[in-house]
């Protein structure tokens, strides 16, 4: 998701130059743009949107596509909540995704572009200082009942005050909000600067007024919410499964955006206490498609009759997404992790190599951006005088090898020993007040040992977070690993009750209010938000205004490497690595469409053949 803003105070001359300038240029093209209408079927992050009005469907669906039977999706851990929308509660979106619709419809063939669904109409100004939807008069709940804009409001407000801090920080930025008829509802956005907020007010999942409960939506609940969508719930089996049953009178079952979507009977949800448990269960044909992330289980673990048969498919897919960051996450509300010394040096200490080859089969590639394998990323790109611009009022915010692209993550030998990064590790904790006692490196001034824990909730996170530990114990660091349940590994991570975790931040094409969930100072004690690991940068603040408030592509691709380069500097985390490609293994009488689209894989496309074809020779 993806939007922009800046602040100049404080810089200097030369940077309000070219401050200046860009206002000039932004003037210009804000008269360019005036002489041509919006669109009023969509909205588009950046650009126009690919499809005109009246398109029949996306492109990536096949109307064709057979309808009916069952397709069952399985997620390791439980669930206590149908309602993910909450900070309570542990919950799939199941209901979210099939149950509920929102007033427009993302693309997967599209950067972030979002099609008119609830919404038959859009009115956007170009300023996006002021909103409009006009509600589809045929649109309806299960139960019958038109969705009005009363509806809509009586959304926004409850995520608003209860929804999780992503719609809390994003929709507080609302300055008004009213329904002029049952069929229209308006919204006046302040000053436009938060330039994706129309497209997050039109991903509210809309909830029905008349059959929801305001004052208890924040806690948990297994009370599926009356939805306007495809499926409906038909069952619930309290942290086993959940089952979905297609309508029969489902409104909008001739919708350009429902075309060659949607197209199973049933849907179900099975959910598995380990992994190991969940690979077994795919393995038995007891669920549909898995997508793989463990490199030894694909290269290894696939060698069964089933796929040699023919009766699960393989397959390497691309997509244009950028790759987002997998890394251990230091906590920087814990005092062992305060001085970015300390951090620097325990990143040297992680091996990728070896850890690469030994593992993983040498598949992975080295994580160092937080917006990899795309134009986005800051590595290997020296910083262009708009870059410069937004940091000049942060000097030393960014180191000069970041600032420059000559930075790059960690290279060792591949030994599992390199004595020169550990050398290089040892000088910096030197420099931050260690120093090794009895083999034990400790604080100068305490006497206290350099420890810390490293909570992980699977098997392969903790056969990675041995091996890292073994790395930092050969320079007298101790540390612990501990394994505990994914209820529990949920609930501490919403507390931020941890020394360090193994995360991954993934990445959009069109970065946006996501990543003020993740990184701004607001969220750094906000129970249940994304940033983990505390941070608290009032240049990062900045730049994800500045990010938020971008118009040109030019400018926000600037604004993105910037906090690319910000977060680089800050050394949040150990960075590890990630998959170029995803990897997807199904049965084989799941029908994927011919068209892949461009950005990421959307479950709705999926189908049921009704006759599996036989078995290749």
């Amino acid at each position: 998701m993806g939007s922009f803003r800046a602040s100049s105070v404080g810089m200097g001359a030369a940077a309000r130059q070219i401050f200046a300038l860009f206002a000039l240029a932004l003037v210009a093209s804000v008269g360019a743009r005036a002489e041509s209408p919006l669109p009023d079927h969509a909205i588009a992050m950046h650009g126009e949107p690919a499809l005109p009005r009246g398109f029949s469907h996306l492109p990536y669906a096949d109307p064709a596509a057979p309808k009916g039977g069952r397709i069952t999706f399985a997620i390791q851990g439980t669930f206590d909540s149908l309602n993910p929308l909450v900070v309570l509660g542990v919950a799939p979106d199941a209901v979210p995704r099939y149950v509920q619709q929102s007033l427009l419809f993302r693309s997967a063939d599209e950067p972030f572009t979002a099609y008119g669904l609830l919404a038959s109409k859009v009115e956007l100004n170009d300023e996006r200082t002021k909103l409009a939807f006009e509600i589809d008069p045929r649109a309806r709940f299960s139960d019958g009942t038109p969705v009005t804009s009363e509806d809509v409001l009586f959304t926004f407000e409850m995520l608003k005050s209860k929804g999780k801090p992503f719609h809390r920080s994003s929709l507080g930025r609302v300055t008004k909000a009213s329904a002029p008829s049952p069929t229209r509802v308006e919204f006046e956005l302040g000053d436009g600067s938060n330039r994706e907020l129309p497209l997050v007010i039109g991903a509210m999942p809309i909830f029905a007024k008349h059959a929801t409960n305001a004052e208890t939506f924040g806690e948990t609940s297994f009370k599926p919410a009356l939805g306007s969508g495809p499926y409906s719930v038909s069952e619930v089996k309290p942290g086993e499964a959940i089952i979905l049953k297609r309508r029969g009178d489902f409104w909008a079952e001739d919708h350009p955006l429902s075309r060659g979507l949607f197209n199973a009977d049933e849907i179900r949800y099975e959910f598995y206490r380990d992994a190991n448990t969940l690979f077994e269960a795919f393995k038995a044909g007891l669920y549909d498609v898995r997508l793989e992330g463990d490199p030894t289980r694909w290269m290894t673990g696939y060698d069964i009759p089933a796929v040699r048969d023919g009766r699960i498919v393989k397959e390497t897919l691309h997509f244009d997404t950028p790759k987002g960051m997998t890394g251990f996450v230091f906590n920087t509300r814990r005092p062992v992790f305060g001085d970015i010394r300390v951090r620097e040096a325990l990143g040297m200490l992680f091996d990728f190599e070896w850890a690469n080859r030994n593992l993983f089969y040498g598949i992975y590639r080295r994580a160092g951006s937080f917006f990899s394998d795309s134009d986005l990323s800051a590595l290997g790109v020296p910083a262009d005088a708009r870059e410069k611009a937004l940091l000049a009022a942060f000097p030393g915010s960014v180191r000069d090898d970041v600032l420059q692209g000559t930075w790059q993550p960690t290279t060792t030998d591949g030994s599992g020993r390199d004595r020169e990064q550990a050398r290089k590790a040892f000088d910096l904790l030197k420099s931050a007040g260690y120093e090794m006692r009895d083999g034990v490196l400790r604080n100068k001034a305490t006497g206290e040992a350099l420890s810390f824990e490293i909570t992980v909730t699977s098997r392969p996170q903790e056969r990675l977070a041995l091996n890292y530990a073994k790395s930092l114990e050969r320079l007298g660091i101790v540390v612990t690993v501990r394994m505990i349940d994914d209820v529990q590994y949920w609930r501490r991570l919403s507390a931020f009750d941890f020394d360090m975790i193994q995360w991954t931040w993934p990445a959009s094409a069109s970065p946006g209010n996501e990543q003020v969930g993740r990184w701004d100072s607001s969220n750094a004690e906000r129970r249940g938000s994304l940033n983990y690991a505390g941070v608290k940068s009032p240049a990062v603040d900045a730049v994800l205004k500045t990010m938020l408030s971008a118009r040109e592509r030019e400018d926000f691709v600037a604004s993105v490497r910037a906090l690319d380069r910000l977060l680089i500097s800050g050394f949040y985390v150990v960075p590890l690595y990630y998959l170029p490609d995803t990897w997807l293994a199904r049965s084989r009488d799941v029908v994927m469409p011919s068209h892949k689209p461009a950005y990421f894989l959307s479950n709705e496309v999926l189908a049921r053949s009704p006759s599996p074809p036989a078995p290749a020779n």
